[in-house]
């Protein structure tokens, strides 16, 4: 452990053991495809009775119509989030009829790429330009990379905290927002720079349907499995390779959370920059629109990583507008697969871990990633979720190879200094008894949730998809006839309907042709938000 870390620990734990830091702060979206009993990605609207997907606050669709999301409120204690989220999965089984809710992050059986449905939201300009956006995706991308689904963990420091910080920073002059999104960046780059041991303790998507590879061609990198079923033996979590949620075009935008204005200035180029081969698609077509815009990226949105800085925005922000403005509110983690093994492929043992690794993010030095270690870092990720159980596998800090297992022991040790503060809040010790958990997963991957679902695919001989939906049955018989909290049944049911009238509101409200209101929108995405500071 550094000396700097170790001092600000202990600077910390007099205020943690008086109790003068609250509580962190989170909320979960938990993404889960419907599918038939036959276990193929279900091709029926998103049902009535779970609402509106345009306006209900906690239930809707991701990419894909078939492609629920849960959102929870945020809370400070793990146990409440879980339970709400435990309640709408009771709540939706309860609307879905014979359809179950795919439990696993690679999808289930599909039928090439129109099989994946996009998600209809409405005749609204808003609800329109959520639909033309998923088809530009589809254009660019295509659908089916659109269909896996994960868990995404939102985490925001208590302002008390923050306090002490500046303090021990001896940064009173700052003001507290400026501070305060310095600060989250830095806890960023440690994040990118350590994610890899995120996706070995919790990657789950080790095989894949071959159904999710259409033109038959299998990479080096997966080997056959049964009849239908693609693994790559040592792999922790295919969701997060190049087979899934990656794109060539944005690894140009060399994003390495430096500073807030770096982010925002590039993100800001992106959504302003057209892209030849976004330009030969064109973007509309005699059959309408095929896409927002032709740029790098339509929207920021269409930005992917394993991380981002976030703030709620306003009616008339983009998300960066809203972090320009008043700085980084929170943090969203997106690199979390969905576990099959859990009954909502997420637990609190989990969560109690994050937030002690956040913290300990937070707390340690981080110092600007210059471009040749945002390549190693990208490398080691890539190792990880390729072959990260590999006993070969080597890594690399400070540019020398480093054992995985040794590495990642020495994170947790220090992890685990920083979960013994946020435990001061606590009765007994769960942050520093979820790291204790996580310590065996190193001395051996079976432990790891790949290498339990690599266990039961080759020792039971079953096919991905047949073992995902023979869980898929067991959860539902679970969440289909569990006990439900009677107020959240009354609150979910109330939802339903009021978000219905306040779609059909937005709908009746609009004056406005849908070519100019994409073209208001994205004059003001160009507009800078610093106070004072002319529109671009």
């Amino acid at each position: 452990m550094s000396d700097s870390l170790a001092t600000l620990i202990a600077r910390l734990e007099g205020p943690a053991r008086r109790g003068q830091f609250s509580r962190l702060r989170r909320g979960l979206e938990k993404e889960g495809l419907r599918v038939d009993p036959a276990g193929r990605i279900a091709q029926t609207p998103h049902p009535a009775t779970l609402g509106s997907k345009l306006t209900h606050p906690h239930i809707t669709t991701d990419y894909s119509e078939a492609l629920l999301e849960y959102i929870t409120p945020v809370y400070c204690r793990p146990e409440d989030a879980m339970a709400f989220l435990g309640d709408l999965h009771r709540f939706t089984h309860r609307h879905l009829g014979e359809e179950l809710i795919w439990p696993a992050s690679m999808p289930a059986r599909l039928d090439g790429n129109d099989s994946v449905p996009i998600a209809d939201y409405g005749p609204s300009n808003v609800g329109t330009m959520k639909r033309v956006y998923r088809q530009g995706l589809d254009v660019r991308y295509g659908r089916i990379m659109q269909a896996i689904a994960g868990v995404h963990y939102n985490v925001s420091l208590p302002d008390d905290l923050w306090e002490l910080l500046r303090e021990a920073d001896g940064a009173g002059d700052t003001l507290l927002n400026d501070y305060r999104s310095a600060r989250y960046f830095g806890l960023i780059r440690n994040f990118r720079r350590h994610s890899w041991l995120l996706l070995y303790l919790f990657g789950a998507s080790p095989a894949l349907d071959r159904s999710f590879l259409p033109g038959g061609e299998i990479p080096d990198k997966l080997q056959a499995h049964g009849r239908d079923t693609l693994v790559a033996p040592y792999a922790t979590s295919l969701r997060m390779s190049d087979l899934g949620y990656q794109n060539k075009v944005q690894a140009q935008l060399k994003i390495c959370f430096n500073s807030l204005s770096n982010y925002v200035g590039t993100l800001r180029h992106a959504i302003s920059t057209p892209w030849p081969a976004y330009q030969a698609l064109g973007v509309k077509a005699d059959d309408g629109w095929r896409q927002l815009n032709a740029n790098i990226l339509q929207i920021e949105n269409e930005y992917y990583s394993d991380i981002r800085p976030k703030r709620v925005a306003r009616h008339d922000e983009t998300p960066s507008q809203a972090l320009e403005a008043r700085g980084v509110e929170y943090i969203e983690v997106r690199c979390l697969d969905l576990n099959p093994l859990l009954p909502l492929g997420v637990d609190e043992t989990q969560i109690r871990f994050v937030d002690a690794f956040m913290m300990w993010c937070l707390l340690s030095e981080s110092p600007w990633i210059p471009d040749l270690e945002c390549e190693h870092l990208d490398d080691n990720r890539r190792r990880v979720v390729e072959r990260g159980r590999d006993p070969a596998l080597r890594l690399v800090q400070h540019g020398e190879p480093r054992d995985l297992a040794d590495w990642g022991s020495e994170i947790l040790d220090e992890v685990g200094r920083v979960a013994e503060l946020l435990d001061r809040l606590e009765e007994g010790n769960p942050h520093r008894d979820a790291v204790a958990v996580m310590v065996p997963r190193l001395a051996d991957p079976a432990l790891t949730p790949s290498g339990q679902l690599m266990a039961r695919l080759q020792d039971r001989g079953e096919e991905f998809s047949d073992a995902m939906l023979a869980i898929a049955r067991q959860q539902a018989e679970r969440f289909g006839h569990g006990p439900m909290d009677p107020g959240r049944a009354a609150l979910f049911a109330e939802l339903a309907e009021t978000s219905h009238h306040q779609q059909h509101e937005i709908e009746a409200a609009d004056r406005e042709r849908f070519e100019a209101f994409l073209e208001g929108y994205f004059a003001r995405a160009r507009e800078s938000r610093i106070a004072g500071e002319a529109a671009s």
